[in-house]
């Protein structure tokens, strides 16, 4: 039988936190795992929207555990002030979706001066991750969740000299340079956990052809999205279904880390474990990852030294 929402387990008791949870695919990862009892926080940057959400899942699950936290991703203090509300209220995170995400915009740049779409795709789930990780070491065995993308298949690599694509900017190569870099945050953090010997694991989640915002945002800020629009209207997903592989990551008692859920049929159809790709020069791919990550935002994804703050 094919794998559903109807095979989420009992999660009372286990906290999740879930980036852009005020719409898309975020509201009903956010939805599903309020709905088997988990205690969610909902971190999302616009904050009405976010309300909205936040009790049109309270309408569909009245004993539903929730909570807002402002979150722009594309905002380093932001994120600090996010992680350090989430932090302090919750000493253990069972579950961390990096969901949120943006395609194909026209160029333009975070506060930080960061190229738009790496820096919210990809450097502003690093640094959440980075921030949160003693919260998720504190748990029995945490999961991280990152949303890729098929278009990582568009990118050969990673520029660590330009990152921001200063000069080379199309906006299908920052898409498909920012889902490549969640691709390779995926594994290379579950080398991280591997190495230190924890529980926790990393997985990552592709939705397949999801007829969600996604592509009309791109379209309403001028981006090149109207072909996908158009065909994620006729023939795409409904959301409900484009988010069970990020659900069946973040819950299926079966998973394990490093592993990819995706649509059976790559753009559409249940979750299912896909192989993992891609991997000639992958050392080398999650060196510069993780170098022009510190480099950019800071931070380090150390898991090592987590530990002691746990």
């Amino acid at each position: 039988m094919a794998w559903n929402s109807s095979n989420i387990p009992g999660l009372t008791g286990r906290t999740a936190v879930v980036t852009g949870a005020n719409g898309g695919l975020g509201f009903e990862t956010a939805k599903q795992l309020a709905g088997a009892g988990a205690h969610v926080v909902m971190a999302a940057r616009h904050q009405p929207k976010a309300q909205a959400a936040f009790e049109q899942i309270m309408d569909a699950h009245p004993e539903a555990s929730l909570e807002i936290v402002e979150l722009d991703l594309g905002s380093l203090a932001s994120i600090e002030k996010a992680a350090k509300t989430i932090a302090s209220a919750h000493p253990r995170i069972d579950i961390l979706v990096n969901n949120a995400g943006l395609m194909a915009l026209p160029e333009r740049k975070t506060e930080d001066g960061f190229e738009m779409q790496f820096g919210v795709n990809h450097l502003g789930h690093w640094a959440l991750t980075a921030r949160l990780m003693a919260n998720l070491l504190a748990a029995d065995a945490a999961r991280v969740v990152t949303v890729t993308s098929t278009a990582h298949h568009t990118l050969a690599q990673l520029d660590p000299d330009n990152p921001h694509l200063d000069g080379e900017y199309q906006p299908w190569k920052a898409y498909g340079q920012s889902k490549l870099a969640n691709y390779h945050f995926t594994l290379g953090l579950q080398r991280e956990f591997d190495k230190a010997g924890v529980p926790a694991i990393s997985l990552m989640a592709h939705p397949g052809l999801t007829n969600s915002d996604l592509q009309s945002r791109t379209v309403r800020e001028g981006g090149p999205g109207g072909p996908w629009e158009n065909l994620a209207g006729r023939i795409g997903m409904s959301v409900a279904d484009g988010a069970l592989p990020q659900l069946r990551a973040a819950t299926d008692p079966m998973a394990g880390g490093g592993e990819m859920y995706a649509p059976r049929f790559i753009m559409s159809g249940a979750p299912v474990r896909r192989p993992v790709l891609r991997k000639f020069g992958l050392d080398q791919a999650i060196t510069d990852l993780w170098r022009v990550s510190e480099r950019e935002t800071g931070l380090q994804v150390d898991v090592a030294s987590a530990l002691d703050r746990v």
